[in-house]
């Protein structure tokens, strides 16, 4: 289970790798989620450190990246 302080803490390769499947569509969603929140309040008010931004999107990449992997094996 991802909380409000770990979510921002860029997940390694070795540590995407090593999660399940189904525990990489869990927080694949929840980062997506975040992802969403953090871009409308970024657009509302200017959020205190931007590149939260770059990193969530890089998060949700390389997520994404790994599921697709498993897929095609």
């Amino acid at each position: 289970e991802i909380s409000k302080h770990n979510i921002y803490k860029i997940m390694k390769q070795s540590e995407i790798i090593n999660l399940s499947t189904a525990d990489l569509q869990v927080q694949l969603s929840q980062l997506k989620k975040t992802y969403a929140e953090l871009k409308t309040a970024h657009t509302i008010s200017p959020i205190q450190n931007p590149l939260q931004i770059r990193t969530m999107r890089r998060s949700v990449a390389r997520l994404a990246t790994e599921l697709s992997k498993r897929e095609l094996q």
